[in-house]
């Protein structure tokens, strides 16, 4: 197992390399990554020097798109999730800008973690109809309430790689059932199941052996690709469909 999970995550870092692409852009370089935004563009950001090293920003980008497509980050509720997905990851917000500071020596955990923060941020406000209520994770949070389910919020975990990485709701270890680890994913595609499964791989060696992880799945309004439950399944990682989760009550709140 040790052996298989080494060359998938030796995969991973391949492909991750020859598809970042470098371009110098007035006094800094612009840093194109092979992960996709909700426009299904590549997502960008931008790295200055600065003392003692490096600044990495979104250059405002993933807030001021927001605020163009109609989600506002001006209520209470809102600005709490904002603040505590940055703060997961060691995010500052600079007026609309999501900034990492680096030295020499963590940039590649910083710009690890400052491409996660920017792809939470964006999973966690997109609203895919702009009359929809509330956040996708906020209804997940009401359901697990409802089913009296124990649970740690938006708790960050460290990988075999040192990399940090940041799991919705942990559900601590009891007599009847191990530790649960949950991604909540408001829009299901390819991009956002690989996402979740290297969060799993890079994690799941430094959790108890039968730690269990699951993927809380909105599918309220497109059916989700049968491609995306694969990649899941392939990785150990259960789905839980919203439109199906009453089957998952008991397994959870063991």
């Amino acid at each position: 197992m040790i052996d298989e999970v080494q060359r998938l995550l030796d995969e991973y870092w391949r492909w991750l390399r020859d598809r970042t692409a470098l371009r110098a852009v007035d006094g800094s370089v612009e840093l194109t990554t092979p992960f996709l935004d909700r426009h299904n563009d590549y997502i960008q950001l931008y790295v200055t020097r600065s003392p003692g090293g490096f600044e990495l920003t979104d250059d405002g980008q993933t807030i001021r798109d927001l605020r163009a497509s109609g989600t506002e980050l001006n209520t209470p509720k809102r600005e709490l999730l904002l603040n505590q997905t940055l703060a997961g990851f060691g995010i500052k917000r600079e007026a609309d800008a999501l900034v990492a500071t680096a030295t020499p020596e963590t940039f590649s955990v910083r710009k690890h973690n400052l491409l996660q923060s920017v792809l939470a941020v964006n999973d966690l406000f997109y609203l895919s109809e702009p009359m929809v209520a509330s956040l996708f994770l906020e209804d997940v949070t009401h359901w697990l309430d409802s089913i009296k389910v124990r649970y740690v919020p938006r708790t960050k975990v460290t990988g075999a790689s040192g990399y940090d990485h940041l799991f919705d709701f942990v559900i601590p270890r009891s007599e009847a059932a191990p530790e649960r680890y949950l991604r909540v994913i408001n829009r299901p595609n390819k991009e956002s199941a690989e996402a979740t499964a290297f969060t799993w791989l890079d994690s799941r060696e430094a959790r108890r052996p039968e730690s269990r992880a699951y993927a809380v799945i909105n599918d309220r309004e497109r059916e989700v690709s049968p491609q995306v439950i694969g990649a899941l399944r392939q990785y150990s990682i259960a789905s839980i469909l919203w439109s199906q989760r009453s089957a998952f009550v008991d397994e959870l709140a063991a």
